[in-house]
């Protein structure tokens, strides 16, 4: 049996949002308090109360000199947490309890908030690097074109969920029109007509979807994911390879690695940075800093030991629906429409 010094248990501040994701959060303390090694953790859970408000109890935690934030809801809140803890000695816990929960999956901790809760008892803390985009910090991934309108959309619709967020893909996919970027790195300035932009410090956006599957959070470097368009037949497969960790592979994806990237677009618009979108300028400017948080990771990771989630398979069936359209591409766009009016109707039932 382990024994400690009372007087040197480490502090925990367990900060939880109430209305984050879709799972609820009412045996969340109950659960903390069962499962927390009390010889090794003084502990204290605080809720939020407004947008924003996760950063400044994040905040007083770093100045009490509290050990560990644990940020308990989803990549918004694990965000708002984190930008209150780079670069200080203050590590980032997480009990995943978004739709997404991108950051959570990249490092490989469980969806179950019991073998969480392990996880934290083990204290195995590791400095990672995050991203920063027009000074707003981000630690999954951030970018501006199709995936920023579709942050935007999903948060105006002020429902949750996987569910709400393939609906506004079906939504707005067809008619969503690419944007020419001029993007300067080390190796000079290139122009792109793109789908969209993104910049990765982990591998996926969430419910395991890989938009940069090789991306590390310790390799200071920054994964650039460039999507050029593409025609609806292409849609099917560039959809599948975000889900089987094969994107990078598409000859409609071009990706490159850099430690900073300045891109400039024709008008202002939306912007994401780890799911959270707002409205920025024509200039954009995404740059990596080395192991600049702590984080509290998985000791036994297993990365390859994944299942299918709900979002996974509501694809599935889409892409069948896609493939039997192949054989006629003139009635495709009648066809899409269709299936997307069909799935809708589905999702709203």
């Amino acid at each position: 049996m382990r024994l400690f010094d009372p007087m040197n248990k480490k502090k925990i501040v367990f900060i939880l949002n109430p209305i984050s994701g879709t799972i609820c959060k009412a045996g969340i303390p109950n659960l903390i308090e069962e499962r927390l090694d009390k010889e090794q953790f003084d502990y204290h859970i605080a809720e939020t109360q407004y947008a924003g408000h996760a950063t400044i109890l994040a905040q007083e935690a770093v100045k009490e000199g509290v050990d560990i934030v644990i940020a308990v809801g989803g990549d918004g809140t694990v965000n708002e947490v984190g930008r209150a803890l780079i670069n200080s000695n203050t590590a980032l816990g997480i009990l995943p309890c978004g739709s997404g929960n991108g950051l959570a999956r990249h490092l490989d901790l469980p969806m179950n908030l019991k073998k969480c809760v392990d996880i934290i008892n083990s204290y195995d803390v590791k400095k990672l690097d995050y991203g920063i985009i027009n000074e707003h910090p981000f630690f999954c991934t951030c970018g501006m074109g199709f995936d920023a309108f579709i942050s935007m959309k999903f948060a105006e619709a002020g429902k949750r969920g996987p569910i709400t967020y393939m609906q506004k893909i079906l939504e707005e996919g067809l008619s969503y029109k690419p944007e020419t970027y001029e993007i300067e790195d080390e190796d000079g300035t290139h122009r792109y007509k793109a789908f969209l932009v993104s910049a990765a410090n982990a591998s996926q956006y969430g419910n395991n979807a890989y938009i940069a599957p090789q991306a590390s959070m310790s390799d200071g470097l920054l994964d650039i994911i460039i999507m050029e368009p593409f025609d609806i037949i292409d849609a099917p497969q560039v959809a599948i390879e975000l889900f089987n960790k094969t994107l990078d592979k598409n000859l409609k994806i071009k990706t490159f690695r850099t430690k900073h990237i300045h891109i400039h677009r024709k008008k202002e618009g939306v912007i994401h940075f780890d799911g959270d979108p707002i409205t920025s300028g024509v200039d954009v400017d995404i740059s990596i800093v080395p192991k600049g948080i702590n984080i509290i990771v998985n000791p036994k990771s297993k990365k390859d030991n994944r299942q299918p989630n709900i979002l996974q398979t509501a694809f599935s069936e889409i892409f069948y629906n896609f493939d039997l359209m192949r054989q006629d591409f003139t009635k495709q766009s009648r066809k899409v429409q269709a299936i997307n009016k069909n799935l809708l109707r589905k999702l709203n039932m």
